[in-house]
């Protein structure tokens, strides 16, 4: 299919049930994701820095859950730093990265722009705009990396996703949405990824940058700049990215974390989470040590004694002690006075991860781990090889997503005003207009 024909015509209504639901479930998440940081030191400055270097002008946006007004390009720039700097958002495989935390801000910053304009848009019209953007954005995504030899953040092809998103929303002519598509690939931050990875900081997966690319590139299309052709959309090698595009979902692919860390932690607290529940002597007190057997690029991340909340996120060992010392990993056990917390530190120190090589043999296509707690009894249990919860064959449930939810954003926001936004965001698809979902996630 034409890409610009899919990004005019997709209509949420006529998508299937399944990916109708998915869609829905991963604009939860990010919001989810975005009110549990709300107060972390990295949301607060890059508020301010947007502040401070954004002020409104012909366009006006509000800031996620803060209400004070920038111009739109702040407000993604605050949005996707906001939502990358708790690591608890969506993912997939292929593309090796992330779409939500960009294309989600990015989306809800242009709407509201688009909104106080005076353009009423429906909860349809967004939902078809943000289902475009998620399927462009990912598939992008799975270009690069068939094309590039160096893995990259996941802001280098998320922001195409931003373009196509708002290219719906905006009615762009084609000639202008492909010279956006061009100007948000070239502009776009091709960030060495693994560098982040070894070097923890708050620049993360580069949504931030992504979302600022995406709608930066549409402006300036809308202001007469012209680009090169999108060789992740356009050259002939990566072709089979978007052969079969509007008959297989790459968004029914997307897996979705359980807990605020990395995306490598996360088999490794399956696995944990599984020995807790079928052995309750196991806790802080009774655990003499622990060893992680995982694949290679999941045993780079350490983490034993983070020195800030992204040190901790990017660990595997500290939020595993965290889990065991806590019985729970969110918020306020990878961020704030709990990252200096003796009875975590403690146990993070009884640690040791081990890359195990037939771990290693079968990613990136599987991500997998294996844990032995040795008690000081002696006492000894090993998990099976565990696969992380909350992958496409081991997914969540929609009561698991609503208690994650709660979880993140209970942190911040009173159970009341978390409930409204779940139950908007579940009546987004027959909303005459989005003012009481964007009202919700917009004022401080």
């Amino acid at each position: 299919m034409n890409l610009y024909h899919f990004v005019q015509t997709l209509s949420f209504s006529n998508l299937p049930e399944a990916t109708r639901h998915r869609v829905s479930t991963s604009l939860l998440d990010i919001i989810g994701v975005l009110a549990g940081a709300i107060n972390n030191q990295t949301s607060q400055n890059i508020r301010e820095y947007a502040q401070q270097h954004y002020p409104s002008a012909n366009h006006s946006a509000r800031l996620l859950f803060d209400g004070r007004s920038v111009h739109p390009l702040g407000a993604a720039w605050a949005g996707g730093f906001s939502a990358d700097s708790l690591d608890a958002h969506e993912g997939h495989f292929t593309s090796k990265g992330h779409a939500g935390a960009t294309v989600v801000p990015a989306l809800l910053a242009l709407a509201d722009a688009y909104r106080q304009q005076g353009h009423e848009i429906s909860g349809e019209t967004f939902l078809s705009a943000l289902t475009v953007a998620y399927e462009t954005g990912l598939r992008a995504g799975v270009a690069l990396m068939d094309s590039a030899s160096e893995y990259h953040a996941s802001g280098a092809f998320s922001g195409l996703g931003v373009v196509c998103g708002a290219a719906r929303l905006l009615n762009m002519n084609e000639e202008q949405f492909l010279h956006a598509l061009g100007i948000a690939e070239y502009f776009g931050p091709r960030c060495p990824m693994m560098r982040l990875i070894d070097f923890p900081s708050n620049l993360r997966d580069a949504h931030g940058a992504g979302a600022y690319a995406g709608l930066n590139a549409v402006f300036m299309a809308q202001s007469g700049i012209t680009g090169a052709p999108a060789e992740t959309v356009a050259d002939d090698t990566i072709a089979h990215c978007w052969d079969d595009l509007g008959e297989r979902w790459e968004i029914d692919a997307q897996y979705f974390k359980p807990w605020p860390v990395c995306r490598w932690a996360q088999p490794s607290l399956t696995a944990v989470t599984a020995l807790l529940h079928a052995h309750p002597e196991i806790n802080g007190d009774s655990v003499d040590k622990i060893e992680i057997e995982t694949f290679h690029e999941s045993m780079r991340l350490q983490g034993h004694f983070p020195r800030n909340a992204d040190e901790a996120q990017y660990g595997l060992a500290f939020p595993v002690a965290a889990l065991i010392a806590r019985g729970q990993v969110g918020p306020s056990e990878v961020t704030g006075d709990a990252i200096f917390a003796d009875d975590i530190l403690a146990i993070s120190g009884k640690i040791e991860i081990k890359e195990a090589a037939d771990l290693s043999a079968r990613f990136p296509q599987e991500i997998l781990s294996r844990v032995t707690l040795t008690l000081k009894d002696g006492r000894c249990f090993t998990s099976p090889i565990t696969q992380a919860k909350g992958d496409p064959g081991t997914p969540m449930s929609d009561s698991e997503f609503k208690e994650k939810f709660a979880r993140l954003a209970g942190v911040n926001l009173e159970l009341a005003r978390c409930q409204q936004i779940v139950t908007a965001v579940e009546q987004l698809d027959n909303a005459p207009h989005c003012n009481t979902l964007f009202n919700l996630i917009m004022q401080p």
